[in-house]
């Protein structure tokens, strides 16, 4: 997989709000990238769940060895995208 896309799974209901407060992230997940609009995701994360309610986090590692979701939420990384991104080839 050349490129994938880190999507941020939401509590329902919550969008930024006019005073700017951020929603509130429950888990972190991976996708691979539109082959015709990198950016965009595909349909589905790699463990398996629809992309559309999800958003896009636009975080990308800057050097080799850095996790692929952002560092502040490792707690919330899904386990599942990080199996599937580590089989891989």
């Amino acid at each position: 997989m050349t490129a994938i896309v880190v999507l941020f799974e939401v509590e329902q209901d919550e969008a930024l709000g006019p005073d700017g407060v951020e929603p509130v992230v429950c888990a972190v997940h991976a996708a691979g990238g539109d082959p015709d609009v990198p950016e965009d995701p595909l349909p589905r994360t790699l463990c398996g769940l629809d992309t559309d309610p999800m958003e896009h986090s636009h975080y990308r590692p800057t050097r080799p060895g850095e996790p692929w979701y952002p560092p502040a939420l490792a707690d919330r990384r899904c386990l599942a995208c990080e199996a599937a991104l580590r089989a891989a080839p």
